[in-house]
């Protein structure tokens, strides 16, 4: 299947291998998304809870203004899903076997009635490193 746009992610159960062309690409695409948002969640599946936290610090490393605290504290055995959220800073991770791989990040508005938040992903764990 061939990745052009953010939308092209969203039938994936997992995250695909992608070039870095196309990481570029949906990069900016997801920058613009994120500006326009309010606030942020961020959900992610990983095969344990260190890739899981990993994924997250590089998001939190990329945009200063996502923060998470006690993230070090948090564990959880095997596979994962760890959700993060921006407005209230809780980040909670609980042991989930039977997910995919990879990033969800939805773009959420303060005004529900006239913006509809948007899901991402499933990007791949390291899609925020660099």
């Amino acid at each position: 299947m061939k990745i052009n746009n953010l939308v092209d992610l969203n039938c994936l159960r997992s995250s695909p291998k992608l070039s870095r062309r196309q990481i570029k690409k949906l990069q900016y695409e997801l920058e613009t998304n994120i500006i326009k948002a309010d606030w942020i969640t961020i959900g992610i599946m990983a095969t344990s809870d260190f890739e899981a936290k990993e994924a997250l610090k590089s998001i939190c490393k990329k945009y200063s203004s996502i923060q998470f605290s006690d993230l070090d504290s948090l564990n959880a055995n095997g596979c994962v899903y760890l959700k993060g959220n921006q407005k209230t800073g809780n980040v909670f991770i609980r042991s989930e076997n039977g997910l995919g791989e990879g990033i969800l990040l939805t773009c959420q508005y303060d005004d529900h009635e006239s913006k509809e938040s948007n899901t991402f992903g499933p990007l791949p764990l390291d899609f925020f490193i660099n």
